[in-house]
């Protein structure tokens, strides 16, 4: 993986990630120099197959400043590019119930713009809540371990 732009924070707090994917996505004019200079949002996006395509759903790039009429429009849906057996997959695994998929973060690969696109499953309100708890715990152990190293010196 190259320099990453964007990362969505909040799936992996929302969403069980069962696989990742690396994907291409096609672009339109000035929306790379938009991606370059991190004027993207990845919050509500979601992608959905359709007729054997995978489309990416409101992945927000904002208008380059310098780009005049050759601007796009920034929510306009945007065609991801998967492997035919990939997608053949995915039909697979988001047909079953609660399964969908959420982009994870948007970088470089050499000049390519590539995203991390995730099957996801929802999460519960208790395993959200237990996700909080084992962080927290995990922070408190940390913690506790750090005290204990600094008194040997």
């Amino acid at each position: 993986m190259g320099k990453t732009v964007v990362t969505n924070r909040k799936a992996r707090h929302e969403y069980h990630i069962e696989e990742t994917y690396e994907v291409g996505i096609v672009l339109q004019g000035t929306e790379v120099k938009s991606i370059r200079a991190g004027r993207v949002n990845l919050k509500d996006s979601f992608a959905r197959i359709e007729n054997n395509e995978v489309f990416l759903y409101n992945l927000h790039i904002s208008p380059y400043e310098q780009g005049n009429r050759y601007n796009h429009d920034p929510e306009r849906v945007r065609k991801l590019l998967l492997h035919k057996n990939e997608i053949r997959k995915l039909i697979g695994k988001t047909q079953q119930e609660g399964y969908t998929l959420i982009p994870l973060k948007i970088y470089f690969t050499r000049q390519l713009v590539k995203i991390q696109l995730a099957l996801g499953k929802g999460k519960n309100l208790y395993d959200k809540r237990q996700d909080l708890k084992r962080k927290s715990a995990k922070r408190e152990i940390q913690r506790a371990f750090k005290d204990s190293q600094v008194g040997r010196y």
